[in-house]
């Protein structure tokens, strides 16, 4: 397989457009979770419809372009699913209570227990710098989780809980990076995800009205372009310095909260997304640092 000519520019480009594509996702997610667009879908019916178009998607690039395809690696392509699919299912459902930018900055906090459980699965060691970084970004989270009696968000623990299982997700991905190309892991992960999702949307499945037909499709196809801008891009950079542009997300969920919903973050949603950036900014940091 030949590496993509680096191009930070290019890089740069395609990250800030998998961000805004990522955004989008949940700004649809939320409008089919609530009564935007007809009587509120559940999670896993959302969940569904994501597998399902991007499936279809990613099934058309690979029968235009063709690619070379190996024999997959069944067991981690399982797990790598398994968690894809509940992660994205638990966030679809917590954005339609919360937030779109709280959401959204808790779900940085994955890469931070992806570290964490690198430890005992991956073997990895975990320097100072590590744990100071991540336990800034788990303060963020907390502040978002706001722990008062009067001013608790439940909801936000769902986000929390999407951010661990993508952790997860994440030590799967990483495994499989190098043994399969690109296309090929999409092609398998969305088709599994479709599986699992059909199996688990069956008993929920209500009929969605003609706009959430349209929203779900959406969902499915900028998910699919996301994904392919973001490992396209990370193939172009080094990952410190796409990492930071991928916070650009929080923006635009933010962006698109408030122009579709009406929602303005407030005091503590900013602190709490900045301290989470600043953590996952460290970490981002110390690991070029750590190459160098």
């Amino acid at each position: 397989m030949t590496p993509a000519r680096q191009n930070p520019a290019l890089a740069a480009l395609l990250i800030f457009a998998a961000s805004a594509l990522m955004a989008g996702t949940t700004l649809l997610a939320k409008a089919l979770g609530t009564e935007t667009l007809g009587p509120a879908l559940h999670p896993m019916q959302i969940s569904h419809g994501r597998f399902l178009f991007a499936f279809l998607a990613i099934l058309g690039a690979v029968a235009v372009l063709r690619p070379r395809l190996s024999r997959p690696h069944w067991g981690l392509h399982i797990g790598r699913t398994s968690f894809g699919w509940t992660g994205i299912t638990l966030m679809f459902a917590s954005v339609a209570y919360i937030p779109i930018s709280d959401a959204t900055a808790i779900s940085f906090l994955n890469p931070v227990f992806a570290m964490v459980l690198a430890i005992p699965l991956l073997k990895e060691g975990v320097g100072p710098w590590r744990w100071f970084a991540a336990a800034v970004a788990l303060v963020g989270a907390l502040i978002l989780l706001r722990p008062t009696p009067d001013s608790f968000q439940p909801a936000a623990l769902l986000a929390l809980t999407a951010a661990v299982v993508i952790g997860m997700e994440l030590i799967f991905i990483k495994k499989l990076s190098g043994r399969e190309i690109p296309l090929q892991i999409l092609l398998v992960n969305n088709s599994m995800g479709l599986v699992i999702a059909t199996v688990a949307v069956s008993f929920v499945f209500q009929m969605p009205t003609p706009q959430q037909w349209a929203a779900l499709a959406g969902i499915g196809l900028l998910m699919a372009c996301a994904q392919a801008c973001f490992v396209n891009g990370m193939a172009r950079a080094d990952a410190s310095f796409v990492a930071p542009i991928s916070y650009a997300t929080l923006v635009f969920a933010a962006f698109y909260d408030f122009a579709v919903f009406e929602v303005i973050p407030d005091a503590v949603s900013l602190t709490g997304s900045t301290i989470i950036i600043v953590g996952a900014l460290i970490l981002v940091w110390r690991e070029a640092r750590a190459r160098r």
